[in-house]
């Protein structure tokens, strides 16, 4: 996929552990030593799946994240609404334009 083009997939929010309790470091407080280091990704979903199934995003930077579907088409918590897809196709454009610039220095 290149910075200009829209995958044609579904925006999605999933979740998994990164550390369990036993990985965490010493120097953390009690409290938060006894839990797992969980995280919330957000990407484009491979594929076709229903929350609660493990699937595998590919995020907008390109990585390839595996966790829970937690959400499909999320809304951001601070407001804004639902994902614009001009504004995120407008995203993709600005990235491969200054992905030219770059490559032309």
């Amino acid at each position: 996929m290149t910075s200009t083009e829209r995958p044609n997939r579904r925006w999605a929010q999933i979740g998994l552990v990164v550390l369990e309790p036993k990985e965490r470091t010493a120097r953390l407080p009690d409290d938060t030593k006894k839990v797992p280091y969980y995280v919330r990704v957000r990407g484009f979903l491979e594929g076709e799946a229903k929350v609660g199934d493990t699937v595998t995003i590919e995020t907008l930077i390109g990585r390839r994240v595996q966790g829970e579907l937690l959400h499909i088409e999320p809304a951001y918590g601070h407001s804004f609404g639902q994902p614009i897809e001009e504004l995120m196709q407008a995203g993709f454009e600005a990235r491969g334009l200054l992905r030219s610039l770059e490559e032309k220095r």
